[in-house]
């Protein structure tokens, strides 16, 4: 399996012509009958090696670390870590293997910030920052795509941490907070979506991850402050989750990225099916709710590039200049 930066790879070294790839990318898109902008692509896994490999390093890990707890529990936290970037020298940095890339960097950033929350015993402060600089080493290292969303979220973490240890009544604001959060990291990702229109490099990557985090970011906060989780039901929530779920939908057209969409759709599909259930008076309400959200998507997915041009179209031009182009 070959990504569009093993392509860029193969350019730079000689091997292809630009003029070569182009053509190639070209007779691919004709025979599926699709644009490489619409599909985007991303590098989860290469085959079943992968998975195999990832069970293998969880089993290494977790092994190493429960056997080094009878010498000493710090060694152990300390170890976690160590031996996710060893791991990933030879099946990241030489292997070039995309999901051991994903659960190494999640184990490694994962492991830092464990450890030293364990090891000062008091606010995540340290813990954030750790884990920032460590994402940040580890991307100056190994270039996986969702390291940049990993160290982001680290820094927002750090940054709340400040903010609440300066000033303590900010608790009572933590959910805008967080919503403020979602917005910046999704801005964030279209600063890297800008930096590649056509999406064929590493730069659309770290987009779509950066995206799949900001989602939750944004939703998760409406959500409460309407007291879906607590149980409030009434017809006002369900109006507003249905037309957040029309907002959503809008901006992932808009910018051509259904893992905006997708990522916020757990909620959505939570919040309308205990609505149904409390205040509609449906049995099944989830079931429900999957057939109604399931048949728009598969309708959206249907008319996605009509709606699109349709929406981008309206935008003014600077905001054009910076989205996928129309096909």
């Amino acid at each position: 399996m070959y990504t569009d930066e093993d392509l860029n790879s193969a350019v730079k070294k000689g091997i292809f012509t630009q003029e070569a790839v182009a053509h190639f990318r070209q007779s691919i898109e004709k025979e599926n009958n699709t644009h490489a902008i619409d599909e985007e692509n991303f590098r989860l896994i290469g085959g079943f090696n992968d998975i195999f490999i990832v069970i293998a390093c969880a089993l290494l890990l977790f092994s190493s670390s429960v056997a080094l707890r009878i010498i000493s529990l710090p060694l152990a936290m300390m170890a976690f870590p160590a031996i996710s970037w060893g791991l990933a020298e030879f099946f990241v940095r030489k292997r070039k293997m995309a999901l051991p890339a994903i659960a190494l960097l999640l184990a490694f950033v994962g492991g830092v910030f464990a450890t030293t929350m364990y090891l000062t015993e008091s606010s995540p402060l340290v813990s954030f920052a750790l884990a920032a600089i460590a994402a940040y080493l580890h991307y100056q290292r190994f270039h996986v795509p969702i390291t940049i969303a990993a160290g982001t979220a680290a820094v927002a973490g750090f940054i709340v941490s400040i903010l609440l240890l300066n000033f303590p009544a900010l608790s009572d604001w933590l959910m805008l907070i967080v919503f403020i959060s979602g917005i910046i990291l999704f801005i964030f990702a279209m600063y890297w979506d800008a930096r590649d229109r056509k999406r064929v490099t590493n730069n659309s990557d770290v987009a779509f991850w950066l995206h799949l985090s900001s989602a939750p970011l944004i939703v998760h906060p409406v959500f409460m402050s309407l007291g879906i989780f607590e149980g409030v039901d009434n017809t006002s929530n369900m109006i507003v989750v249905v037309l957040l779920y029309i907002f959503m939908s809008a901006i992932s057209i808009s910018i051509d990225r259904r893992a905006f969409m997708v990522s916020s759709l757990i909620y959505v599909l939570y919040a309308i099916s205990h609505l149904l259930k409390t205040y509609g008076g449906v049995g099944n309400s989830f079931a429900m709710t999957g057939i109604y959200i399931g048949a728009s998507i598969l309708l959206l997915s249907a008319f996605w590039h009509p709606i699109r041009k349709i929406l981008v179209c309206r935008l003014p031009l600077k905001i054009q200049n910076i989205l996928p182009p129309i096909n």
